[in-house]
């Protein structure tokens, strides 16, 4: 008798809605967006150098990059919508470890940060490809994006300057913001997900599914485009500042930069109007293109420090274009039967680039100075507008007949 007086929406799980995922995108971009300028800094104290900085930044990101692959089992041995409040207990367990400040502590923190990225980050994007008409997938980006976009704006300034204030309490005030998103996740019941696959048979071995991955062209093309992306916001957000540092421009311009590049999320709805109209392939091709020129020219002008600058913010427009679109070629060729194993290998885009950009910069600081990474970053750009240019030319719009499904 006790049930009657339960609310009906304890009682059943609602079907998640887009906005549901959009709102826990935006929580967890308000608990990296708080760090995202100060751990490099912070790091970047602890150790003295750019190449110290790459080189913690490359073990963290070969071991989360194994991590990340393993998530798909961990789902199978317990729920997923355990293994996604690990990621945010994890996020917990960094914060500590940032708050006390030894070079070894920030060092595992960073690593447990990012297997708390990969797992709430693998988790999430199986839900909404569970729950998430394909045809309905740009917008589900694009309405993420939204939501993520005032965190993004507003957190690495307020980063810096709560740094300013008291060293640690960036790192308490992101804490929070992952505490509420585990309570956020809890209250929205988004369970388990739909199980699609044999409710009895073997698990699945990682090994298995990578060999599905690398057996379907299209998938490992839509990766790279997101490695690709990705490693151009590495070199932004970790290598920006400490360029600003190395000419005597201060801390905090570091950190005004991304947060005003960050603010162009707020107009990525209109962004991804202009990429259907366009199409996926056109949209990438300008994008890459507008990229590889302007990182390009910020080592050409690097001699000047406000003109490479100017550059490089310039080129974060284009990154918040593919933004949009560049996850679309992977996420639109998965198939059903393989969504949680291939959102696994999809996250795994963050740990590659967060291997291959500190790697590439550690080698090229070893010949060149900091401003050589830009252009190294540059010339990745133009290898992706490259494999752009064999995108399908309709891609992404309605197939009349399946009815636009």
């Amino acid at each position: 008798m006790a049930l009657r007086y339960i609310p009906l929406h304890l009682k059943h799980t609602a079907t998640p809605k887009i906005a549901d995922f959009a709102l826990l995108s935006g929580l967890e971009a308000a608990v990296r967006g708080t760090l995202i300028s100060t751990v490099p800094i912070a790091v970047y104290d602890a150790f003295g150098s750019a190449s110290d900085l790459s080189s913690v930044y490359l073990v963290a990101g070969v071991i989360t990059l194994f991590w990340g692959l393993l998530v798909p089992r961990l789902t199978q041995l317990l729920p997923r919508r355990w293994v996604y409040s690990a990621g945010c207990v994890l996020y917990l367990v960094a914060m500590a470890l940032y708050i006390l400040g030894t070079p070894f502590s920030v060092q595992v923190a960073i690593l447990i940060s990012a297997m708390a990225t990969v797992t709430t980050f693998v988790c999430l994007n199986a839900y909404v490809l569970d729950y998430v008409a394909r045809t309905d997938l740009g917008k589900t980006q694009g309405q993420q994006m939204v939501y993520a976009a005032v965190p993004w704006a507003v957190g690495p300034l307020t980063g810096v300057w709560l740094r300013g204030v008291w060293a640690p309490l960036p790192f308490l005030v992101a804490g929070g913001f992952a505490a509420l998103l585990l309570a956020v996740f809890w209250y929205l019941r988004l369970g388990n997900g739909r199980q699609i696959a044999r409710a009895k048979g073997p698990a699945v071995n990682p090994l298995a599914y990578l060999g599905r991955f690398f057996r379907q062209p299209r998938l490992i093309i839509g990766w790279l485009f997101a490695v690709f992306r990705s490693c151009g916001w590495w070199v932004y957000v970790v290598y920006v500042p400490v360029f600003c540092i190395e000419n005597g421009l201060g801390e905090e311009l570091g950190g005004q930069m991304l947060s005003v590049s960050n603010a162009t999320l707020l107009i990525s709805p209109y962004m991804a109007r202009l990429a259907r109209r366009l199409t996926v392939r056109r949209t990438l091709l300008w994008s890459l293109g507008y990229c590889t020129v302007l990182f390009i020219g910020a080592t050409v002008f690097s001699a000047i420090p406000y003109v490479a600058l100017s550059l490089l913010f310039l080129a974060s427009f284009g990154l918040v274009m593919l933004d949009v679109a560049g996850g679309l070629p992977f996420l639109m060729s998965v198939k059903p039967s393989e969504r949680a194993e291939m959102a696994a290998v999809y996250s795994s885009f963050r740990d590659v680039s967060g291997i291959l950009t500190p790697g590439a910069a550690y080698l090229v600081l070893l010949v060149f100075p900091l401003s050589g990474i830009f252009a190294a970053s540059g010339a990745a750009f133009g290898l992706a507008w490259w494999l752009a240019r064999n995108l399908h030319p309709r891609l992404g719009t309605p197939r009349p007949s399946r009815g636009g499904a």
